[in-house]
């Protein structure tokens, strides 16, 4: 009714309680609604409508004659995945967790890659001192700083004034870091060291062998060294690819759906 009056169309977000009010103040969302007291220090912070209700504090226990009669497991199966299509919620979630796993993987190798060679180059030929520097500091804060506080920094401070889809903030947030963007480049730091290790593991005496056969060093590398890199870190990048799957669980600070938020949803 407020958005008719208005001319505005309405978008729900489902949040954690004590991430609305930053929502408010940020500028993520226009309005927040819940059951929420009234105190000093929120006021501080956020206006709030005229209170229309009062509420009260109640402690439950378990009811042990309830217990007695509890339901099948069939039943509770299909009071919490069947009943009112709640299993969307997990559908929903599993598409928005393979999403942002894919596009973080897809980002973390190519920046990743990028950020191995220019430090491989470095190493074997003393060039690119600057992007090596930028390259060090970039690996050392994103690998020594967690994903949840990159993730929060990135949304609600970064990203404070810009209205974009909590999806995508996720999927950048998976392919860029602490300033730029955050989650790929959060990926690509472990990447980038996964790959060089794999740059590292090819024997020196085959950069030698093409350049002895006319081969310049972007050719002896994307040619010869690079193939064979990729093949020994694999394994690696794969260990890497899991993880992010996993990762993807604190999306639902910043109200994306994925498949942990809807199991808390149900």
């Amino acid at each position: 009714a407020v958005c008719d009056e208005l001319d505005m169309k309405l978008q729900v977000e489902d949040m954690e309680f004590d991430s609305i009010i930053a929502a408010v103040t940020s500028g993520k969302v226009d309005v927040g609604c819940a059951g929420m007291t009234v105190t000093e220090d929120r006021l501080k912070n956020v206006d709030f409508t005229d209170s229309y209700t009062t509420a009260k504090q109640v402690i439950i226990v378990k009811d042990y004659k309830a217990a007695i009669k509890a339901q099948s497991l069939a039943q509770r199966f299909h009071d919490n995945f069947i009943s009112d299509h709640r299993y969307n919620y997990l559908v929903k979630g599993f598409a928005n967790t393979i999403v942002i796993t894919i596009f973080a993987v897809i980002m973390g190798i190519i920046l990743g890659a990028i950020i191995a060679l220019i430090r491989t180059t470095h190493d074997n030929n003393g060039t690119l001192p600057i992007p090596n520097l930028i390259c060090k500091i970039y690996l050392t804060v994103v690998r020594g700083t967690p994903a949840m506080v990159q993730l929060l920094i990135f949304y609600y401070i970064i990203l404070a004034r810009v209205h974009i889809a909590g999806l995508w903030v996720a999927i950048l947030c998976f392919t860029l870091t602490f300033g730029c963007a955050m989650f790929g480049l959060n990926s690509a730091a472990y990447v980038a060291e996964v790959i060089r290790s794999g740059i590292n593991s090819i024997d020196h005496g085959q950069f030698e062998a093409g350049r002895s056969l006319g081969l310049n060093y972007r050719q002896t590398m994307t040619s010869i060294v690079l193939p064979q890199a990729f093949k020994n870190a694999l394994p690696a990048l794969c260990n890497e690819f899991i993880s992010l799957i996993k990762e993807t669980s604190i999306s639902g600070y910043i109200a994306i759906v994925d498949l942990t938020k809807a199991g808390d949803i149900i």
